[in-house]
């Protein structure tokens, strides 16, 4: 498949699988968007042959990560410089903007770090063993990201009868069964 046909198979399949994966890792639903779109351009500009929709969508996913934890390493550089320089205000000027969800505030409260072990975890489906692979750090600290976003998200887990045995899980179309 060339790369052309590819990009048409992943926005045809994979892009609402793709915005629910952004939104999980950016809190807010135009900002999930403007990242898998960030990710497709970076995973499509480098010279590689991506032969499937799956490789690609795992490329994708992949990029929307890292993309995800540099602008957080960028955004805490720039607030460390920030605050030298000029004295913070009391008003919370974003809060207002932001929106009244407070699922999405939530989740936009979540350490990046966190976000991404919880899209790992739990819409990737994988092991405690295999994010702690995929982001490059040791099984203790995915479980205290997994522990610190049940914690911090439990108010609307509980409400929305979070019972771990009873969840349903649904299986995306072309991964395999584990």
């Amino acid at each position: 498949m060339a790369d052309a046909e590819v990009i048409e198979e992943l926005y045809r399949t994979a892009l609402p699988r793709l915005c629910g994966y952004g939104f999980l890792l950016t809190g807010s639903e135009a900002e999930g968007e403007e990242l898998v779109q960030a990710a497709i351009v970076k995973t499509f500009s480098r010279w590689r042959r991506i032969g499937e929709v799956h490789s690609a969508e795992a490329y994708v996913r992949a990029a929307m990560r890292t993309l995800t934890i540099d602008a957080a390493r960028r955004a805490t550089r720039w607030r460390r410089a920030m605050q030298t320089l000029v004295e913070r205000g009391g008003e919370d000027v974003e809060g207002e903007v932001a929106g009244s969800d407070d699922v999405a505030a939530a989740i936009r409260a979540l350490p990046p770090r966190v976000r991404v072990a919880v899209a790992l975890r739990y819409l990737d489906d994988l092991t405690v063993a295999e994010t702690a692979s995929r982001m490059g750090v040791t099984e203790g600290a995915v479980k205290k990201y997994l522990h610190v976003a049940r914690e911090r998200l439990g108010p609307w887990h509980d409400e929305l009868g979070g019972d771990h045995e009873h969840a349903r899980v649904t299986e995306a179309e072309g991964r395999r069964a584990r």
